[in-house]
């Protein structure tokens, strides 16, 4: 989240609605560790990153989502047998990413 803040404490003082994706645990092997963070504003300007590729455009879509319903989430990507077409890790690993909306008005 670190490598981000700047920017985003840029996008509160110009008050851009936006939603944050935060890696908050990893099991196994996992591409990011806790901490890494993709946000994305109402405009759909992206920064960060939460997995090196792997699930980000379903990560996106989570922080599209949260934006439009004000909805904070936690979601789990990983990989199994019965999911192998399905969104999800090639790794292995899995991760849980918490989205949380950030709106202009807010504290």
């Amino acid at each position: 989240m670190l490598d981000i803040a700047d920017e985003l404490d840029r996008w509160a003082g110009q008050g851009r609605d936006f939603a944050v994706a935060t890696v908050v645990a990893v099991g196994g092997s996992a591409p990011r560790q806790p901490g890494a963070a993709l946000a994305v504003d109402r405009e759909g300007t992206a920064i960060g990153s939460v997995s090196g590729g792997c699930v980000e455009g379903a990560v996106y879509e989570l922080c599209r989502q949260a934006l439009e319903d004000g909805a904070t989430r936690v979601e789990r990507f990983g990989y199994s047998d019965e999911d192998a077409f399905a969104v999800g890790l090639t790794c292995g690993g899995v991760i849980d990413i918490l989205v949380t909306p950030v709106r202009s008005g807010d504290p």
